[in-house]
């Protein structure tokens, strides 16, 4: 009885492990040297933003044309929010992953307005009950 109204008043919070945590921070990282290299030396960078414009077909390119499509539409802000919106509502590894990556490429890419609540939702979610156990 002591231990059930111990975890209904304390309950555990959603926190990676060390692990997990490890994961996370390898694709924060990566997603945003991604998104700084394709923002400075591809987007921004004229040489290549003009080759890129008249036709080049190279991988970088095609990168480049893409990302201008997902940031024409605020792909990175909503993919962010709403994924962070999922984990606020049910907390995941996966789903923490995806909202952390689309966040940082949201915040270097011009959707900071989307992404950067995204990150506030993600804060927010660690501070939430861990979801039962299956």
């Amino acid at each position: 009885m002591r231990s059930i109204l111990h975890r209904l008043m304390h309950p555990t919070l959603f926190l990676p492990t060390a692990r997990q945590m490890n994961g996370l921070l390898l694709i924060a990282l990566l997603s945003l040297g991604e998104a700084l290299y394709l923002r400075y030396l591809a987007i921004e960078y004229a040489p290549v933003s003009l080759a890129c414009q008249a036709g080049l077909n190279t991988w970088l390119c095609a990168t480049f044309r893409i990302t201008i499509v997902l940031f024409n539409h605020f792909a990175f802000g909503w993919v962010a929010l709403g994924a962070a919106l999922l984990n606020l509502l049910r907390p995941s590894i996966l789903l923490l992953a995806v909202a952390l990556a689309a966040s940082a490429f949201g915040l270097v890419l011009h959707n900071a307005n989307l992404a950067g609540l995204a990150a506030a939702l993600l804060m927010l979610s660690l501070a939430r009950p861990a979801p039962p156990a299956e």
